[in-house]
């Protein structure tokens, strides 16, 4: 009688016996949180060196950019999208799946219209009277850069929670295999994170809010 084999085993390529291989699980989680460290040390460089360009321009009139107050919208939104994907890892775990279809659903209507408001306040910058004779000017320039980037991550995220949405829909994901949505969620705490310290950080380098 044939020997029982572990799922975690397969053949050697050459028929020879079976070799333990490292689960498919781990490797995606280990992978997953690389991608995640390697952000956040970008996005860390990046944050740092506008600070300091930023206090290198003190003297620089245009440096007194008001800042849209739809930053301020966008950043609710974003706790918000992050507040549901997390509700989302909840209810996998607990096998509810249309719960967490539809919140995993509301957070990706939820992340386009973020979307659309980071778009209409960089906008609204560009326009503006320290930009206006051409983007890039100054600090206001670098905050509109910033924002970009950010978005630019969060078009990525938007492609995800899509994909995590659907399969969810249709039943892929349980209590025992749910790292998807889980990383959806620590994707777009991230998010959360670095856009927080985002705001923080150009409400002291400019203008502010006027409030």
């Amino acid at each position: 009688m044939a020997a029982e084999i572990s799922v975690t085993d397969s053949f050697d390529d050459r028929g020879g016996p079976p070799r333990p291989l490292l689960p498919v699980d781990r490797r995606v989680k280990q992978g997953g949180w690389l991608f995640l460290l390697s952000l956040f040390v970008f996005f860390g460089a990046t944050l740092l060196l506008y600070a300091i360009y930023a206090v290198s321009r003190s003297d620089d009139p245009l440096k007194l950019v008001p800042l849209p107050k739809t930053f301020l919208v966008s950043t609710v939104c974003l706790i918000v999208i992050s507040f549901l994907v997390h509700a989302a890892t909840r209810t996998v775990r607990r096998d509810r799946f249309h719960a967490t279809a539809w919140l995993l659903g509301i957070s990706t209507a939820a992340a386009v219209i973020f979307t659309v408001i980071q778009c209409l306040a960089m906008t609204e910058i560009l326009l503006g009277p320290a930009t206006f004779e051409g983007p890039g000017r100054g600090v206001a320039g670098m905050v509109v850069v910033l924002a970009v980037l950010h978005a630019l991550h969060v078009l990525g995220g938007i492609i995800a929670l899509g994909i995590v949405t659907t399969r969810s829909g249709i039943g892929m994901y349980d209590h025992e295999r749910h790292w998807p949505v889980d990383f959806a969620a620590h994707y777009w705490h991230f998010l959360d994170l670095v856009w927080v310290c985002m705001i923080v950080t150009f409400w002291l380098t400019t203008g502010g809010f006027g409030f």
